[in-house]
C-alpha cells in the first residue's frame, strides 16, 4: 500500500543519466527561484507602512524614502551575489563565500542563519498566503494554521516529485501574478496621469510630521528589508541550472532583480498616492487592487494570484535548502543522508526536513505572519553581511578584472546588511531574540556531527601496519523459542557456518510442563546439538539471553572463537500482518547489537500463505 501510494504522490524512479533533462532553462529557473522574492512585494510595503501608521497618518510618506534605500539595498545585493555566482558555480552561496573567506565558524553561522532562514521562508509564505485566502474568503480564518499545514504539504509532495515537475507546475501562479502586478501598476499610473484616480496621500513629500523620529523611521526601513528575503537563493541553486549554469544564473538574477525593484518602486508609490492604510482584515495589495481594477474580476484574479504567489513562494526554500544541506554535509557538518538523492532525483530527505521544520514554526506561531517577520529578516541579512564581506576579502586577495568597483558594491551591500542586523536587534529584540539560541546550539551540532565524522574515518582507516585477525573457529547460539519449521531451518544454518552450535531457549515460570515438553521435543529432534533451557522469573527474554551470550562470547574468545547470535524470526506473506505479532527479535537484536564481541545474525523463514 505505501508503495502504492508513494508511486501515485511522488511518480516512478527517474535514472540517473536522466539527471541532466531536471536542469532548469532561465524561464523555469525565475519562476522556481524567484517566487520567495518576488511574492514579498505582497507584505513588504505593508510592513513599512504599518510601522509609520502607528505615529499618524501622515508620517506614512515616509515609506518612499524607505523603499528607495530598500532599493539601493537591493542593486548592491544583486550584484553581489551575481560576483558570487561566477566566483563560486558549485552552489551554497553565503556559507561558500563565508566559508572560504572567513573561516569555517563564520560560515557555519552563514549555513546555520540560511537553514533557519528557509524554514522561516517556507512559515512565513505560507502564513502570507493563507492570509490571503481568508481575506477573500473570511469563513476560513479559524482554519488558517490547518490551511498552511496543508499548503507545506501539498509543495513538499510537488518538490519531492523533481525540480522540473515542480518548476512546471509553479510557472503558472508565478508568471499571472507578474502580468497582474504589471497590469496593475501600470494601468493605476496610467489613471493617475489622466486624472481618473485622485490623489488621496495623507500628507505631501517632505511634509514635517510630529513626533517622527530617526528610530521610527529605521524600524520602518528594517521592516521593509524583509522584502529582500530570497534573493540569494539563485546563488544556492547554481548547479540546477543548464548549462553554461553560471551565465544563466546570473541572467535570471538580474531579471527577478529589475521586476523585484519595479514591483516594490510601483506598489509602495501607488500605496502612498491612494492613501492606503492597513487594517487587519484587508492587505494593502487588496486595497490598492480594488482601487485600481474597481470590485471586478482583474481585482478578484490579483487575489488569487497573490495567494498563489505567496503559497508557492515557499518553493524557492525548498530548493535552496536541500542543496544548502547537501553543502554542509558533503562538508560533515550535517547527517550524510542529506546528500543522497531520491527516486526523482530530488534530496528527499532535506525536502521532507524543510516541510517538518516549517510546520513546527507555523504551530509556535500560531500562523501569524508579523510575528515570524523579524526573525526571518534577522536570518538572511546574517548571511547577506558575510557573504559580502567575504567576498570584499574575495577581491582584496584574488584582484581581476573591475575588482575596485565590484569591491564598492560589495561594501556598500555589507554596510548596510550590518546596519539592518543591528537595527533588527535594537528594535525587535523582543522578537528576534531566539536567533542568539538557535545558532550556537546549531554551530555546537554541527561540530558534533563533524567530529564524530572525523573519529569515524579515522578509526575505519586501514593502515599498513595493521594485521588481519585469524580465528581457529566459530560458536553459534541459536535462540529457540519453540520446534517448528523456523528452528529446523536456522539449526541447519548455524551447522553449516559454525564449529560449535547451542541451541537456548528462555522458560517462564506461566507453563512448566509445556516447556518441558519443548526441551524434550528438541533434544529429539536435534540430539548433536547442545540445548540451554535458561529460567526467567520475571517474563524477561532479553535479560537472560545477553548474560549468557556474555559468558558463551568470553569463552569462545579464549579460544580465538568468534561467536554469533542467530535470531530466527518468520515473515508472514503480507506486510500488514507483521502487526499481528509480537516483534521479540527486533528487541533481541536491538540488545545484543550493545556488544562489541557478538555477531548478531538473522535466519528469516519465508511463510507462502
Amino acid at each position: 500500500m505505501w508503495r502504492y501510494l508513494k508511486r501515485l504522490l511522488i511518480g516512478k524512479p527517474l535514472k540517473t543519466t536522466d539527471e541532466g533533462g531536471q536542469s532548469l532553462t532561465k524561464f523555469k529557473a525565475l519562476a522556481l527561484l524567484s517566487s520567495d522574492a518576488l511574492s514579498s512585494v505582497a507584505y513588504g510595503t505593508e510592513q513599512i507602512t504599518a510601522v509609520l501608521v502607528v505615529l499618524s497618518a501622515a508620517a506614512t510618506w515616509y515609506a518612499i524614502p524607505a523603499a528607495g534605500i530598500v532599493l539601493v539595498l537591493l542593486f548592491a545585493i544583486t550584484m553581489s551575489y551575481r560576483q558570487i555566482i561566477h566566483a563560486y558555480p558549485s552552489g551554497g552561496g553565503a556559507y561558500m563565500v563565508a566559508t572560504r573567506n572567513w573561516g569555517t565558524s563564520v560560515g557555519l553561522i552563514a549555513g546555520g542563519s540560511l537553514l533557519v532562514d528557509y524554514m522561516l521562508t517556507v512559515a512565513v509564505s505560507v502564513t502570507s498566503g493563507t492570509e490571503a485566502i481568508t481575506s477573500a474568503i473570511p469563513l476560513l480564518r479559524g482554519h488558517s494554521v490547518a490551511i498552511a499545514i496543508i499548503i507545506v504539504l501539498f509543495i513538499m509532495t510537488l518538490n519531492l516529485r523533481g525540480m522540473r515537475e515542480s518548476a512546471s507546475f509553479l510557472t503558472i501562479p508565478v508568471y499571472l501574478f507578474i502580468i497582474l502586478l504589471v497590469s496593475m501598476i501600470c494601468w493605476g499610473l496610467f489613471n493617475i496621469a489622466t486624472g481618473k484616480l485622485n490623489y488621496a496621500a495623507a500628507a505631501p513629500v517632505g511634509s514635517v510630521v510630529p513626533g517622527m523620529s530617526v528610530v521610527l523611521f529605521l524600524k520602518a526601513f528594517s521592516a521593509g528589508s524583509s522584502s529582500l528575503t530570497g534573493v540569494e537563493a539563485i546563488s544556492n541553486a547554481v548547479p540546477n541550472f543548464k548549462k553554461p549554469k553560471r551565465k544563466n544564473a546570473a541572467n535570471t538574477l538580474a531579471i527577478m532583480a529589475i521586476v523585484l525593484a519595479g514591483f516594490f518602486a510601483g506598489v509602495t508609490f501607488l500605496s502612498y498616492y491612494l492613501g492606503i492604510m492597513p487594517n487587519s482584515k484587508e492587505t494593502v495589495l487588496s486595497q490598492i487592487g480594488m482601487a485600481v481594477f474597481g470590485h471586478g474580476i482583474f481585482y478578484y484574479l490579483l487575489q488569487l494570484s497573490t495567494a498563489m504567489i505567496l503559497a508557492v513562494a515557499a518553493n524557492t526554500g525548498f530548493s535552496a535548502f536541500p542543496i544548502l544541506a547537501y553543502n554542509l554535509a558533503k562538508d560533515k557538518f550535517m547527517p550524510h543522508m542529506y546528500m543522497d538523492k531520491g527516486d526523482r532525483l530530488a534530496y528527499s530527505n532535506g525536502i521532507i526536513s524543510l516541510a517538518v521544520g516549517a510546520i513546527v514554526l507555523i504551530m509556535i506561531f500560531h500562523g501569524q505572519t508579523s510575528l515570524l517577520i523579524p526573525l526571518y529578516a534577522v536570518g538572511v541579512f546574517v548571511p547577506f553581511t558575510l557573504s559580502q564581506s567575504g567576498m570584499i576579502i574575495h577581491w582584496l586577495r584574488e584582484r581581476g578584472r573591475n575588482w575596485i568597483l565590484n569591491l564598492l558594491f560589495n561594501f556598500l551591500g555589507a554596510f548596510i546588511s550590518l546596519a539592518l542586523v543591528i537595527f533588527l536587534f535594537w528594535l525587535h529584540f523582543g522578537n528576534v531574540w531566539p536567533y542568539l539560541l538557535i545558532m550556537p546550539v546549531l554551530i555546537y551540532l554541527f561540530y558534533k556531527i563533524h567530529d564524530h565524522y572525523i573519529t569515524v574515518a579515522t578509526q575505519l582507516r586501514l593502515r599498513q601496519e595493521a594485521n588481519l585477525h585469524a580465528y581457529n573457529g566459530s560458536t553459534v547460539i541459536v535462540l529457540v523459542s519453540s520446534v517448528t519449521h523456523v528452528t529446523t531451518g536456522a539449526i541447519n544454518y548455524a551447522r553449516s557456518i559454525g564449529d560449535y552450535v547451542i541451541a537456548m531457549h528462555v522458560s517462564f515460570d506461566t507453563n512448566p510442563k509445556k516447556e518441558h515438553e519443548t526441551a524434550n521435543e528438541f533434544k529429539e529432534s536435534f540430539p548433536d546439538v547442545r540445548f540451554v533451557d535458561l529460567h526467567s522469573s520475571y517474563r524477561s527474554v532479553a535479560s537472560p539471553v545477553l548474560r549468557f551470550c556474555d559468558v558463551i562470547a568470553k569463552n569462545s574468545a579464549e579460544k580465538n572463537f568468534t561467536t554469533t547470535v542467530l535470531v530466527p524470526q518468520f515473515v508472514p506473506r503480507k506486510p500488514w500482518q507483521n502487526i499481528l505479532h509480537n516483534q521479540t527479535s527486533l528487541r533481541l537484536r536491538a540488545v545484543l547489537n550493545s556488544r562489541e564481541n557478538i555477531i548478531v545474525a538473522t535466519y528469516s523463514y519465508h511463510l507462502k500463505k
